[in-house]
Parts: structure tokens; C-alpha cells; sequence
């Protein structure tokens, strides 16, 4: 490969969430505190979603050449900077017709959902979801005041995560709702939606009036085999009802530098979202994040997001495989994309008699920092993160069969 993506990075000490935050006070996990780290392990990040990975060189090459200017002062948003936006959908979504118009920044997806819900969904009034759901899709609901209506969604006989059709169109009507959130591709399932799985959920969205807020920060992170249809792109109607929201952020590891961006083809949702925007003052982009996207969204970029994918997809074949011959009673489905496993535990507690919260403090104990994943809306599940060396994969897997799933009485 071009790039590298074995070499393990010390990220102690470098602010890191991921590393960090679990090391403080010297225990582990910020979910089930209080945790010890026993003698002689190491932390494994694999719960929050960013990345053990260095980055595509052109990002710190364009970062670092405009920090060479002593100069940071109120500035304006470059051509660069939107027509690398409009050249990355055309070749890797295949999107024609996007415009710098149609661009506009936000100070992270979850601030754009936000935007988006102080007026399509004011405090008192429904929004619906699939779930399994995000967490930060609850947490904006929440603190918008809205209510949520889940879309639970089923797995099929094969493992694959479905969306319920029949049961997404009663909810809407039942609840006479207005205003959705849809995530494409999803997560924490992985799903990457094929074309008439976006058509049959906006044919029914159409029907009833409803406006969807798209997050599709995961765009870029698809396994062979599967590709990321815009949510956008289905449908004369489904371009003008969406606000799309995009970011470098997962794709580069960027969740840093806070730099995201909306799609909004509808100028009266555009006009909404902007003045929603400009009643905190908030939204403003970042000088340097947006020559970060410039040196992300490249040629260069282009080969290196095709080589995190093919090292993600040997690193979720791996772990898959692994749960599927070591842990009796823990299920799992490869993701289409993302770099999230969603691992279903309820046979292997309800067998052993233990709780999510007792296998996460174990694998805390031995440094591997997973995720509850009942927040997510998975009782019984947990979330992984697998964008990391596959040394430390495979080193993670080898302590939970020794220390977890398969430990000695």
C-alpha cells in the first residue's frame, strides 16, 4: 500500500478523546467509571468513532502552508473550498448539478441536525427515526424538546438490517409527523441503503409531507461491493425535501478541526437553515478547517480513502469472523460501511446470567474500550470501533476471548 496504516501512533497526551478520556484518574471507560485498568494492559480505543490512523499528507501540507501567513484574521470563503465540495460528489457520488449555492458550512453535522429542527420540528412536536439510533440524533432531539418515534428496524434471515416499510408509514400517519431523520449510509448497523430502499422511504415521506434531515457523514467509508447513494439524488421531490448533511470529518479524521457542510437544493429550506444559523452567531467557518477540506477532498485523498477501506474491510472480516468461531451466543453483521461493529450479546448474558454493563467493565479492566450500545437503542448490544492497526484488532479480540467472553471460572 501508499499509505500507511500499520503503524501504531502514541496518541497519549495529544488531547485525544478517544485515549485520553479513558486514562483519567486511572481507570478506564466513560461510560461504566471507576473502572481499574489491571497491571500490564494498555488502552485499545474502540468506542468513540474517530480513527487510530494518520491522515492523508495533503491535509497537514495545506493546514500547515496557510499557518505559515501570521496572519488570521476575518476572511471569506475560497472557490477551493466549494468546488473540491462539487468535485468530490460528482466522483464519488456521481451527483451533477451541485452548485457553490447549494453549499453551506456547519459547525458539525449534529449543529446542522439542529438548525434543521428548530424549525422543522419545534419543541412539543414529533420527529421519526430508524432504530437502532445514533446517539447524537437523541441528544439533539432531546435537547430540542422534540419527541422521537422509533422505526424499529428487523434483520432478515440472512443478519440484514431492514427498514419496515409498512410500519414506517402507520407511525408517520399515526403520529401525524412531519419531520424525519435519516442516516445514509446507517449507523450503528452499517447499512449502506440501496437506491430503492431510499426510493420506497421517500415515496412514503412524499406522501405525507414529510421533510428529512439526511446525515450522510459516513459517505465515504463503503466496504467493496456497496455504494453510497445520495439521498438526494432518488428523486426530483427527494432533492427538494432533504437537507443533506456531509463532512471530511469521518472519512479523514478530522472531528477536530469541527468543519462540516449542508446540501439544501430547496432555496426555502436553504433560507431557513441559514437563519436559524445566524440567530446564535455560531456558524462560521473555520479558516483553517477549510483548507483542511481542500487538501482532504484531492486526488491524493481519493487514493487514500480507497486504501482505509480496503484495510477496514480486512479488519471487519477479522473481528466478524473471530466472534462468529470464539463467542458462543454473541452475534454480529458485517457492516456495509462505517468502520462500527454492532455486537448483539443477549444469548451470551442471559446464558452466563450477566449484564452489558458487566462485559463492558471486563473489557475495560483488560483495555479495551468498547461502547455501550444500549443508548443506541440495542438492549443488549455494543458498539465497536475498528479503524485501528490490525495488530491492535487482533490484540483486542485475543483479550476479550481470554479475559471476557471465554475466561477461565
Amino acid at each position: 500500500m501508499k499509505y500507511d496504516f500499520t503503524t501504531i501512533i502514541d496518541r497519549k497526551g495529544y488531547d485525544s478523546l478517544a485515549v485520553d478520556k479513558p486514562s483519567q484518574d486511572e481507570t478506564v471507560g466513560g461510560f461504566v467509571p471507576g473502572v481499574k485498568l489491571k497491571e500490564g494492559f494498555s488502552i485499545i480505543p474502540m468506542w468513540v468513532a474517530d480513527m487510530n490512523f494518520a491522515t492523508v499528507p495533503t491535509i497537514a501540507k495545506k493546514i500547515i502552508e496557510r499557518a505559515n501567513h501570521p496572519l488570521f484574521g476575518y476572511f471569506m470563503v475560497s472557490d477551493d473550498y466549494y468546488n473540491a465540495i462539487i468535485n468530490w460528489h460528482k466522483d464519488r457520488y456521481g451527483v451533477d448539478g451541485l452548485k457553490a449555492e447549494h453549499i453551506g458550512y456547519e459547525n458539525g453535522v449534529l449543529g446542522g441536525v439542529c438548525s434543521a429542527l428548530d424549525f422543522l420540528c419545534p419543541p412539543g412536536e414529533k420527529v421519526i427515526l430508524q432504530s437502532p439510533t445514533y446517539i447524537g440524533f437523541t441528544h439533539s432531539c432531546e435537547d430540542k424538546g422534540c419527541h422521537m418515534v422509533l422505526n424499529q428496524m428487523y434483520q432478515d434471515e440472512k443478519g440484514i438490517w431492514r427498514i419496515d416499510y409498512d410500519l414506517l408509514e402507520k407511525q408517520v400517519v399515526d403520529n401525524k409527523i412531519h419531520v424525519a431523520i435519516f442516516n445514509s449510509p446507517h449507523n450503528p448497523t452499517g447499512r449502506v441503503w440501496e437506491k430503492e430502499e431510499i426510493e420506497k422511504v421517500m415515496d412514503i415521506y412524499k406522501r405525507h409531507d414529510v421533510y428529512v434531515i439526511s446525515d450522510e457523514i459516513w459517505a465515504d467509508i463503503i466496504m467493496p461491493g456497496y455504494k453510497h447513494i445520495p439521498t438526494q439524488s432518488v428523486s426530483e421531490d427527494a432533492k427538494m425535501r432533504t437537507i443533506a448533511l456531509y463532512a471530511p470529518s469521518k472519512t479523514f479524521n478530522l472531528a477536530g478541526l469541527v468543519g462540516s457542510y449542508h446540501v439544501i437544493y430547496n432555496p426555502t429550506l436553504r433560507d431557513k437553515v441559514e437563519r436559524a444559523q445566524k440567530r446564535n452567531h455560531y456558524n462560521h467557518v473555520n479558516v483553517l478547517s477549510m483548507h483542511a477540506l481542500v487538501g482532504a477532498y484531492c486526488e491524493e485523498g481519493k487514493e487514500w480513502v480507497d486504501e482505509l477501506c480496503e484495510v477496514i474491510n480486512g479488519n471487519l472480516d477479522y473481528a466478524v469472523n473471530y466472534i462468529d468461531s470464539h463467542f458462543e451466543g454473541v452475534t454480529t453483521t458485517k457492516p456495509d460501511g462505517t468502520y462500527m461493529l454492532f455486537v448483539d450479546c443477549e444469548q451470551y448474558c442471559k446464558k452466563h446470567n450477566v449484564t452489558v454493563t458487566d462485559l463492558l467493565r471486563e473489557g475495560y479492566s483488560v483495555g479495551v474500550v468498547w461502547q455501550d450500545g444500549r443508548p443506541f437503542h440495542g438492549e443488549y448490544c455494543i458498539r465497536m470501533n475498528l479503524a485501528l492497526p490490525l495488530t491492535l484488532v487482533k490484540e483486542a479480540f485475543d483479550r476479550l476471548d481470554k479475559y471476557v467472553f471465554n475466561k477461565e471460572a
